[in-house]
């Protein structure tokens, strides 16, 4: 399809397993063997496209590979084979929050993070009040991050990533974090996302959400991919193999 806006073309990503390990060139030489290990593969030969301004989710149960195909779309991990293109800007919101500086207000963390995350002064600037109105700490906006709690501290990196306006962003279980009205939001804002014609790839474990604002949707299990289509399809099977 001439349409796509990422394309994975039999992607698959081997982790060594140590069982014994030798920790310095010393040890290796005293011990007089090499390191122990055992290959594991967490993807197998993974093959899907998403359709640009589509909303493509990742299925599956815990461990079976979704948050390991989800860092090699947002480029934390490299395919051990395969590869992955894109057409567009990608942002990925993963690890909320992980370019923080504790020490540094809210407000200096908003330019800190944002650059991180590619954004210039100038569109930082213009997007400020609306990243600090998102998060709901204007209250606190000049404290240092290390006193917020957990919920102001994800919400803050929520809303910084969330204002990045990439053509694709990448999205590991954000929908559910912070309180009740954050999550409305946050889905409020997705559905934003996918009327501008933006192009999403997320991971969840809520079905129903799945249901409602996913176009197409992978299923992995063990790390292989077990089936590629419509959402309500895909769901549909997923869900009856776990029944």
């Amino acid at each position: 399809m001439s349409d796509w806006a990422v394309r994975v073309n039999d992607v698959s990503k081997r982790f060594r397993l140590y069982q014994e390990r030798n920790q310095t060139l010393k040890s290796a030489i005293l011990r007089g063997k090499t390191s122990k290990h055992e290959d594991f593969w967490a993807l197998k030969d993974i093959s899907f496209d998403v359709i640009e301004g589509h909303t493509h989710g990742l299925i599956g149960s815990n461990g079976s590979g979704k948050s390991t195909l989800l860092k090699c779309l947002a480029k934390i991990y490299w395919p051990t084979s395969g590869s992955i293109e894109y057409r567009g800007r990608m942002a990925s919101l993963l690890e909320v929050g992980s370019g923080f500086h504790l020490e540094l207000s809210g407000r200096e963390n908003i330019y800190l993070n944002g650059s991180i995350l590619g954004m210039s002064k100038k569109e930082i600037d213009s997007k400020f009040d609306e990243i600090v109105d998102f998060s709901g700490v204007e209250r606190f906006l000049d404290q240092p991050v290390k006193n917020y709690s957990s919920g102001m501290y994800v919400r803050l990196g929520f809303s910084i990533a969330i204002n990045v306006d990439p053509d694709i962003l990448v999205v590991d279980e954000v929908l559910s974090v912070g309180d009740e009205e954050f999550q409305r939001k946050s889905f409020q804002k997705f559905l934003e996302f996918k009327k501008r014609g933006k192009t999403v790839i997320l991971v969840t474990h809520t079905m129903p959400v799945v249901e409602d604002i996913c176009d197409t949707v992978t299923w992995i299990n063990k790390g292989e991919m077990m089936q590629t289509g419509p959402a309500i399809d895909v769901v549909k099977k997923y869900q009856s193999s776990i029944d």
